[in-house]
């Protein structure tokens, strides 16, 4: 991350209609944690299943994504499987990961456009 301003909303769905914002997801698993304390976060109680992650560093806090000319993303941002961005967020199936009983880590690389 480039600074430790704001927050970072993360959110997994499995909702592949939902992907990447969540919206309206009453299954979806959503955290928002100060920006200082965003090394790692933890989704706790995940049933088994395929999901994609989606993270936004919402530097302002105020709970969009920010953009420049309409477009271009002026936060930073990342997904689970360090899915790429072309023209848009990746596609649900490009940041699916599989998700067991056992705990496990996803390493999530935060991109900054502008």
């Amino acid at each position: 991350m480039r600074n430790t301003d704001g927050v970072v909303r993360a959110c997994m769905t499995n909702d592949p209609d939902r992907f990447p914002r969540c919206r309206d997801d009453a299954q979806s698993y959503r955290l928002v944690v100060p920006a200082s304390e965003a090394g790692t976060l933890r989704f706790r109680n995940v049933a088994p299943g395929t999901y994609a992650i989606a993270l936004l560093h919402d530097e302002n806090g105020n709970g969009k994504a920010d953009r420049a000319l309409g477009m271009m993303p002026k936060e930073g941002f990342g997904f689970s499987r360090d899915a790429k961005v072309r023209m848009g967020p990746p596609n649900f199936i490009d940041a699916a990961i599989t998700i067991g009983a056992a705990s496990q880590s996803q390493s999530i690389r935060m991109r900054y456009l502008l």
